[in-house]
């Protein structure tokens, strides 16, 4: 017996000695990697020239995340020959280059959130390194924030890629080039340009798609100041507001549609002239609303035997302006496209709003005396129109009472294009949704712009939801779907029915647009009463630069 409690004894002694883990709880690391020292000692002035290294020591084992796309050199060094560590973590960060470093330059390497520690991934927030090859190291900066008034639906892809660049002035400015300053905007759009050199420069704020730290002109939202800042104190408070770009103008493709041919472009012509170029091919149609991004060959295949039976190259001349040009398409047709009709927005119609059928022809005649539209086996009396807006839509107005059901019926033939009409009658049953599910926005506008404008209802998704144009001041919205939406002003300052994007090659501002502060919320059986104080033309972006500055005047970009 008491040898057999002696062998318990000792086994469980040793399971005891055996646990020597990792302690179990205690505080998780929570502290970002601390900087022990450099190769450049403090205080990092009058630093060699042909130096070709930057090392950074920490107390802990540090790894790089995303470095190449964290990392903002400026003034920008061309010709990195290696970044550490590249996989597996150590103490110290290593940058080497093979440029020689300008004389007098204070040398800014903005880390970002690239150093983490190896462990816990505690990063070192917004790291700077800067050190100057003169007598010390410049002190100006430029904060302030940066909106995109203009939203995309997948929000994600803007963070983390708004920048703002500054170029010195020179008598020719490569804007294909790295800024000389350039920085990162944080998630919230703040931004700070530091260790800048009093002088002459032009700014730039751009979304950096690709992360090249340029700006890809016509591809990026833009914004910018269209004078020179005289920089010679510290600017605070630059609010910048970034816009749809205009991109240059260029012939993208033709294929073949429902109906014809689609010709596309890049730049939004603001007239489009084509000409066929093919001996079949004698009758048909262009169609090209002014500065849209395409244009609509139609015509009657069959009848002019065009690809019935084997591909056909077709051959077209357009001008659109300043550019000019003859392209081809090998053209075979589809006897499956034949003109349809589809109601498109769903079978709950909103109060007070109109019936819309959509073609995948644009309808060029309706026939709306040989349609029937009943309810509770009724007919009703109704009017049709053909949009002016978009001539692919047929708008049908009545007396639709809410909770009541309807039924519309579209014989064959009784709508058409150019050179087609309906195979087919249509049917659309639908109800009049109740006016308890909608909620209505009425709005005030103070300082209202002088010119016409739209003003829009935009959606979660950058989806413009509802939309009216003209110079009301009080602006009512009925019948709204419930839900969150930002409020924007768009002004057609030159009043040609479009707005205007910016044009940065040319100078030119995009037309001035206002965004409300605030998200107006919907509710069903819900009135919103809402007064928007419009900002005067001449923006804080102006007085705040003037402010600081003894010459030059600005013309800020945008109102804020």
């Amino acid at each position: 017996m008491k040898r057999f409690l002696f062998l318990v004894f000792i086994s469980f002694l040793l399971a005891s000695c055996a646990r020597v883990g990792s302690p179990v709880g205690g505080a998780k690391d929570s502290i970002p990697p601390q900087v022990t020292g450099s190769n450049i000692d403090s205080p990092r002035i009058n630093v060699p020239r042909d130096i070709r290294e930057l090392r950074i020591d920490f107390d802990e084992y540090i790894v790089l995340k995303d470095i190449n796309k964290q990392l903002i050199i400026s003034p920008p060094l061309q010709k990195i020959t290696k970044i550490l560590p590249s996989g597996m973590g150590n103490k110290y960060v290593l940058i080497k280059w093979a440029d020689t470093l300008q004389a007098n330059t204070t040398y800014n390497f903005n880390f970002g959130n690239a150093i983490v520690d190896n462990n816990e991934g505690n990063a070192l927030t917004y790291y700077n390194f800067a050190f100057s090859t003169g007598e010390k190291i410049d002190s100006l900066y430029i904060s302030g924030e940066l909106k995109s008034l203009f939203k995309e639906k997948d929000k994600k892809e803007e963070e983390g890629s708004l920048v703002v660049g500054l170029y010195q002035e020179k008598d020719s400015m490569n804007y294909r080039q790295k800024p000389y300053y350039i920085t990162k905007a944080d998630p919230d759009g703040y931004y700070e340009l530091n260790y800048l050199a009093p002088g002459n420069y032009h700014i730039l704020a751009f979304e950096d798609s690709n992360a090249n730290s340029v700006y890809d002109f016509g591809k990026e939202k833009v914004g910018f100041l269209k004078e020179k800042i005289t920089l010679n104190k510290s600017v605070s408070g630059l609010n910048i507001d970034l816009y749809p770009s205009k991109k240059p103008l260029k012939y993208v493709e033709m294929k073949e549609i429902a109906g014809g041919i689609l010709m596309t472009f890049e730049g939004n012509p603001a007239d489009v002239k084509i000409v066929s170029l093919n001996e079949k091919l004698k009758d048909y149609k262009i169609t090209h609303l002014p500065k849209s991004d395409s244009a609509t060959i139609w015509f009657n295949a069959t009848e002019q035997n065009i690809g019935i039976t084997s591909n056909e190259n077709l051959k077209f001349s357009y001008d659109a302006g300043i550019k000019k040009d003859t392209v081809s398409l090998f053209y075979r047709y589809n006897a499956k496209n034949e003109m349809s009709i589809a109601n498109n927005r769903g079978n709950l119609l909103a109060p007070k709003q109109d019936f819309v059928v959509t073609s995948n022809y644009l309808v060029d005649k309706i026939q709306p005396e040989k349609w029937i539209l009943v309810s509770d086996s009724l007919k009703q009396d109704f009017t049709a129109e053909i949009s002016k807006k978009n001539p692919f839509e047929i708008h049908i107005q009545s007396d639709f009472k809410e909770g009541k059901k309807y039924s519309l019926t579209i014989p064959k033939e009784t709508a058409s294009s150019y050179y087609e009409t309906l195979k087919k009658s249509y049917r659309f049953d639908f109800e009049a949704d109740k006016i308890e599910n909608y909620g209505d926005l009425s709005v005030i506008l103070e300082n209202e712009p002088k010119n016409k404008f739209w003003i829009q209802m935009v959606n979660e998704n950058g989806t413009v939801a509802y939309s009216q144009y003209g110079l009301e001041k009080n602006i009512n919205f009925k019948s709204l779907k419930p839900g969150k939406y930002d409020l924007r002003i768009m002004v057609d300052e030159n009043e040609n029915g479009i707005w205007d994007y910016a044009d940065f090659a040319e100078n030119i501002f995009a037309e001035p647009v206002y965004l409300l502060d605030k998200k107006i919320e919907i509710r069903p059986l819900w009135e919103i009463r809402e007064t928007w104080i419009l900002a005067s033309q001449k923006s804080e972006n102006e007085e705040e630069v003037q402010k600081n500055q003894t010459q030059t005047p600005l013309n800020i970009a945008t109102p804020q």
